[in-house]
């Protein structure tokens, strides 16, 4: 199914589907709508028309040059090799190249900008850029050098670059890396495409780069919360906890809506758990410190990171919806200087803006990375529970199956959970209130958005770990007491997310439970996403 860029209606979901590869490694087509072309069209003929001339207004980037040169007008006779130098003059990126998803993703999002005829882009270049994105052309984009402020200038020219054919641009292709002439003549383009007035200018200006690393963040915490609550519940079966935190009458007294949500799912996935019971507690487990003759002290209420867990989940979800109402703006917003505007009576006029300032992406991917900070860290706590017996009332030390001594558990992938928390920590820390003044102070001030987006997707991909983990490491805590515990059944929830979790780890165990030296064949499952995409899945009907 094509995804349709019209300017007006791209979502996140819609960025993942193009920029990530679907069912048998083929990436989803995208495609310009009908009204799109016919606006972009229209805005272009007139400006061919009436403002590609040497007696035109002063209108910047169309006719003058950019920044303090903005009052410097370019001969419409040098207008063709003004735009190489534009792209040439920002092609000033450093750093590893950026995954190829961001990549596609940038492309999609570029393109959509277009499409809201705001831009003065021509219908050759928009079918060039989505042509490039469904041929699989990739630009090599370096990672590191903007600072989202006249837009990704840095990374961006070097898209308008490939889409352009300059032979020192490199384009990946079918797995292979090519100067951009050759890879567009092995994917069936004309290998050079001359730009006309304002399309440099188009293509770089915008925090696209920004915001196409925002979306993929963004969409992949949405899916991460929903698996943190799953690993909270297969923990507090595992921990033997109390179900009386999540009641809806508790939250309907502190009324937010991320909490309430966060308890609901737990209740979906464990509520009619057996396992949270007193009668389950009074079973002995391995390595449980106490007199079995004497009664069990009641449990009454737990440790924060159980009973606390919807108050801190909850601001993660109010987070995440904050931060979607902002990309959801931005993805279908015209993010260049200066747009063009029709007149009634049927002229255009072009005003000079700031929408290319990355101040809104820069902040919600701040708040993003704050907010799924908190959401690792406690669940680290959570696991680093299940494997001291003092903590999870006598589960196996360090989850350990096996001969003691021989095998030696889990203690050491807690220890390298709690390293990506720490990490997590430091990138949390703010970077949009980081500004410094830039092109003589005419940018005199910077959002950051793309260090700010890099960072956010970083902690994400971290916290990915971190919740797989826990969510195995409860696995594995049930799966050593399930003999001793079959009388008190774990939620049918519970029970379905256990289930695909032994499916899904099947060639890494011995019977039920996994050893030492398949530590990192489950740490490499945990980090490849399937897991959780499967437990998902097979819960089902979470918010």
């Amino acid at each position: 199914m094509t995804v349709t860029i019209d300017g007006r209606r791209m979502t996140g979901a819609k960025v993942v589907r193009v920029a990530r590869a679907q069912k048998a490694g083929r990436f989803e087509k995208a495609g310009i709508e009908a009204k799109a072309r016919a606006a972009v069209g229209a805005a272009r003929d007139y400006i061919d028309a009436n403002w590609l001339n040497d007696q035109a207004p002063l209108m910047y980037a169309f006719n003058t040059g950019v920044g303090l040169f903005k009052e410097v007008r370019i001969p419409i006779a040098n207008m063709a090799h003004y735009q190489d130098q534009t792209i040439r003059a920002h092609a000033t990126g450093i750093g590893e190249p950026f995954a190829r998803e961001i990549v596609r993703a940038t492309m999609l999002l570029r393109a959509n900008a277009f499409a809201s005829a705001y831009s003065g882009a021509t219908l050759p270049l928009m079918d060039r850029l989505v042509g490039f994105l469904n041929a699989g052309l990739h630009p090599v984009i370096p990672s590191k050098g903007s600072v989202g402020a006249s837009g990704d200038l840095a990374p961006l020219a070097y898209l308008a670059g490939a889409i352009r054919g300059f032979e020192d641009v490199q384009v990946e292709y079918k797995g292979k890396v090519y100067p951009a002439p050759e890879a567009a003549r092995r994917a069936g383009f004309e290998p050079e495409y001359k730009m006309g007035a304002k399309e440099a200018s188009a293509i770089i200006n915008g925090s696209t780069v920004s915001l196409a690393i925002a979306a993929l963040a963004q969409e992949d915490a949405k899916r991460i919360l929903k698996h943190a609550d799953i690993a909270l519940a297969l923990t507090l079966e595992a921990l033997r906890g109390e179900l009386a935190a999540f009641d809806p009458r508790v939250h309907a007294a502190r009324p937010h809506r991320g909490q309430a949500r966060t308890a609901r799912n737990l209740l979906r996935i464990a509520g009619d758990s057996k396992r949270c019971s007193e009668g389950a507690r009074a079973i002995l487990y391995p390595d449980e410190a106490r007199d079995p003759a004497k009664p069990v002290p009641p449990r009454v209420q737990d440790v924060y990171s159980l009973r606390c867990a919807p108050q801190v989940h909850g601001p993660v979800f109010e987070a995440l919806a904050y931060a979607d109402g902002v990309l959801g703006v931005e993805m279908n917003s015209a993010t260049d200087n200066p747009l063009m505007f029709a007149n009634d009576d049927g002229s255009y006029v072009s005003i000079s803006g700031g929408h290319f300032h990355g101040a809104y992406v820069a902040q919600a991917m701040d708040l993003l990375a704050i907010a799924m900070t908190d959401l690792g860290a406690i669940s680290e706590r959570r696991l680093a529970r299940l494997i001291d017996p003092v903590m999870s009332y006598g589960l196996p030390r360090n989850l350990l199956a096996g001969q003691r001594g021989l095998n030696t558990g889990f203690a050491t992938v807690q220890c390298s959970m709690s390293a990506l928390v720490m990490e997590n920590r430091s990138l949390a820390t703010p970077g949009s209130v980081d500004s410094i003044p830039g092109k003589s102070n005419a940018e005199d001030h910077v959002s950051n958005s793309t260090w700010c987006a890099r960072k956010a997707r970083t902690v994400v991909e971290n916290v990915e770990q971190i919740v797989a983990v826990e969510m195995l490491m409860a696995a594995q805590a049930l799966s050593l007491v399930a003999d001793r515990s079959k009388d008190y059944p774990i939620g049918k929830g519970s029970q379905a997310a256990l289930d695909a979790i032994r499916a899904e780890i099947a060639p890494a165990l011995d019977g039920d439970r996994w050893y030492h030296h398949e530590m990192q064949s489950i740490l490499e499952l945990a980090r490849s996403g399937h897991i959780l995409a499967a437990v998902e899945a097979a819960v089902g009907g979470l918010e």
